[in-house]
């Protein structure tokens, strides 16, 4: 039996525990009091509203938490009677108090809960300070609360963000009941160029930029490709040279040089470094194609060379007078 009712208490903490938490993401998220031309109830009225906020990514319902403006509630030693007595209790049986993961929901500070779930016997002074605290269901836990200075007509006293410790006063043109209250506004690309640049010079400027920059990149890849292949061209004929012979070719040019140049300082520069030996060869060769090449050169006296055939019975040569 004894572990019976200690499984039931470790779940009734459990419970609790994790309905805390979620209350705890219950946050207090802006504060209108002085409503001239805001929002207006379904009944067509207005009038001061504070605005609560889920910052939770789960569902959490409102029912049962208190909301109060009087002060009187933070003394400790009010019972609970006493303190939820100074406090207006969020009715259930609206689906509008289950709120969603980051879902807001506005309460009317008119002092008439009789007008519906979310009017609230709660109520704020137009123009005038006031504390809004917001208590879980138990009456004993504060789970949030804020001081609102004296606001002008239709400004609204707001966290920068949704959940964030941080507050600012919003003029009339930002206050946002019912939804984030720091909504960024986004403009196409094509619309903010239009706004920039109405007459389309900016965009001319750099589109003919543009242009003349991949021209002169292709013209420094093309010139950087020639002087590549003209190396490599030269890198390849060069190769095909082999040294043994290059080095060979090299020394005989050298030894046929040193030669004339022997020669020449030898016996002077007309022989141009050519050798003696050289002079009378070609002389002789000269004579003798001479002496092999003359004939007809005497007087009335014809030179035959016969020719040789089966049929010719003359002697080898004949010299007619």
């Amino acid at each position: 039996m004894k572990k019976y009712i200690f499984l039931i208490c470790a779940l009734s903490l459990a419970v609790t525990t994790a309905l805390g938490q979620g209350a705890r993401n219950i946050k207090i998220n802006e504060v209108l009091t002085n409503n001239a031309n805001s929002l207006q109830d379904e009944y067509g009225t207005r009038g001061a509203w504070v605005e609560v906020a889920n910052t939770a990514f789960s569902t959490y319902n409102l029912r049962g938490m208190y909301i109060t403006t009087d002060r009187r509630v933070l003394d400790k030693s009010l019972s609970v009677p006493e303190r939820t007595a100074m406090m207006s209790c969020i009715p259930g049986g609206d689906s509008r108090t289950a709120l969603s993961a980051r879902e807001h929901l506005v309460f009317f500070l008119n002092g008439n809960p009789a007008q519906g779930t979310l009017h609230i016997n709660a109520e704020a002074e137009s123009g005038e300070p006031v504390w809004v605290a917001l208590y879980d269901g138990n009456g004993i836990d504060l789970i949030d609360s804020v001081s609102v200075p004296a606001l002008q007509a239709d400004f609204s006293y707001a966290r920068v963000r949704d959940g964030s410790d941080q507050w600012e006063v919003k003029n009339p043109s930002s206050v946002t009941p019912g939804i984030e209250n720091y909504v960024q506004a986004s403009e196409t690309k094509i619309a903010k160029i239009k706004r920039e640049d109405p007459h389309g010079f900016g965009i001319t400027v750099l589109s003919m930029g543009i242009v003349f920059f991949c021209l002169a990149l292709l013209y420094v890849f093309f010139r950087l490709l020639g002087l590549f292949m003209s190396h490599k061209q030269a890198l390849k004929k060069a190769g095909k040279i082999q040294p043994i012979k290059a080095a060979v070719k090299t020394g005989e040019k050298l030894a046929e040089t040193g030669h004339k140049t022997k020669v020449m300082l030898k016996d002077g520069l007309q022989t141009g470094g050519i050798d003696k030996e050289i002079y009378i060869a070609v002389i002789a060769m000269a004579l003798k194609q001479y002496e092999d090449d003359v004939h007809d050169i005497e007087s009335n006296i014809i030179t035959i060379k016969p020719h040789h055939t089966n049929w010719n019975a003359y002697p080898e040569e004949t010299i007619i007078p």
